[in-house]
């Protein structure tokens, strides 16, 4: 046998698959989504980010005062930077004092040229929706609404939410403010993934600032579901009714996002529905994981002899209830690995399927290090790959 050949022979072993897993196949029912009376609804799983129900899931909508999220998002991670801390104050300018003048709903009761409490901005942003604090918030971060508006899309652009365009910090009516079901799905997963400390402020049910009494959430599933804690709710005459809802039930979270409905007691009834579908009829399982190796390839010029293959993070995912006994996973690695590796190249992949469908194709990674060998061990590994042994 001549050296290309064998040369060309061990390439071809590069797109060899193994399983590793198998079961016989087992049918599995789920019954349909429930019939959402809305513009458009998505219902997603926040470990695996899975999408497990939606309808017009893409669709462009308004978001209304859901917009806020992401104003508050904007403003978290300007905290995770060290650019803002909560106990900053914010210079509360006439556009922001009579804005919430104008609102006479949706304000914080913010006195025109008073400073006012970061921390305090964020609650009457989360809790009591109010728009006079959403534009002082954003003056502070950015001189303006409009300039801030650049900040939110470049954030909506990072988290991938591709159908998403903002013009304002509150959500008022604008042609080219709009968003998605879906996008929307995502940023609820953001918020909470990125920054859980400042996500309980979503369960909050009250807060006072500048007035007598305390207003309350308009998140009415805080009290009728103690698995819910957040997340937003929108209104306008253009956008309907709309609710963004996470809730966590048994170690698993899901975010349901209700845009369009008729009355603000059906988007509450609409997400109870969505979550309580989604939580009953579907599972959540962690695979691979850095202590979880699927197999070992054979490393050439390195100071190891072999290094383990998996994933650096578990792999999350979801699927029908019941049907996790059928599951297959087909890996199919290199047949070899030439040092210097570092922790994450990619060796492989893996393939996983639920009844034959397929849900996910992860990349297969080294799990460790392996530096260069020693010129002898160099030297003699690249005669072993000049004659294919």
């Amino acid at each position: 046998m001549n050296l290309p050949f064998r040369f060309a022979r061990n390439l071809l072993l590069v797109a060899t698959t193994v399983i590793v897993a198998a079961a016989p196949a087992r049918a599995v029912t789920i019954p349909e989504a429930p019939a959402i009376e809305a513009k458009a609804y998505a219902l997603l799983d926040f470990d695996s980010g899975e999408l497990l129900a939606g309808n017009n899931p893409d669709a462009r909508v308004e978001p209304a005062s859901i917009t806020k999220v992401l104003t508050t998002y904007v403003a978290f991670d300007e905290i995770r930077k060290g650019r803002l801390k909560l106990d900053d104050t914010a210079l509360i300018s006439e556009k922001a004092w009579r804005q919430g003048k104008d609102s006479s709903e949706s304000r914080m009761f913010l006195t025109l040229g008073s400073r006012v409490k970061i921390e305090d901005l964020l609650r009457g942003i989360i809790i009591v929706s109010g728009n006079d604090a959403s534009i002082a918030l954003a003056e502070h971060l950015a001189g303006s609404e409009e300039a801030f508006a650049d900040l939110m899309n470049a954030a909506a652009k990072k988290l991938g939410m591709t159908n998403s365009h903002f013009v304002d910090a509150s959500g008022l009516p604008d042609p080219e403010h709009y968003t998605t079901a879906r996008d929307l799905a995502i940023l609820g997963r953001a918020l909470i993934k990125e920054f859980p400390e400042y996500y309980k402020m979503y369960s909050e049910r009250s807060f006072k600032y500048g007035i007598d009494h305390a207003q309350e959430n308009r998140n009415g599933l805080l009290i009728k579901d103690p698995s819910v804690d957040g997340i937003k709710t929108g209104h306008t005459s253009a956008a309907g009714y709309c609710l963004l809802t996470s809730a966590s039930r048994d170690g698993r979270r899901l975010i349901s996002a209700v845009m369009g409905a008729q009355t603000w007691a059906y988007r509450e009834q609409a997400s109870l529905e969505l979550l309580n579908w989604g939580f009953r009829f579907y599972e959540t399982a962690s695979l691979f994981g850095p202590a979880a190796a699927v197999g070992t390839i054979k490393v050439y010029k390195g100071a190891a002899s072999e290094v383990q293959v998996g994933t650096l993070e578990p792999v999350r995912l979801t699927f029908p209830r019941g049907s996790k006994e059928t599951m297959q996973v087909q890996n199919e690695l290199s047949p070899r690995a030439i040092a210097p590796i570092a922790p994450g190249a990619v060796l492989g992949k893996a393939t996983i399927s639920v009844d034959g469908k397929v849900l996910k194709t992860v990349d297969l990674v080294a799990l460790t290090e392996v530096q260069s060998g020693g010129f002898w061990r160099r030297l003699i590994d690249q005669i072993k790959l000049w004659i294919g042994f």
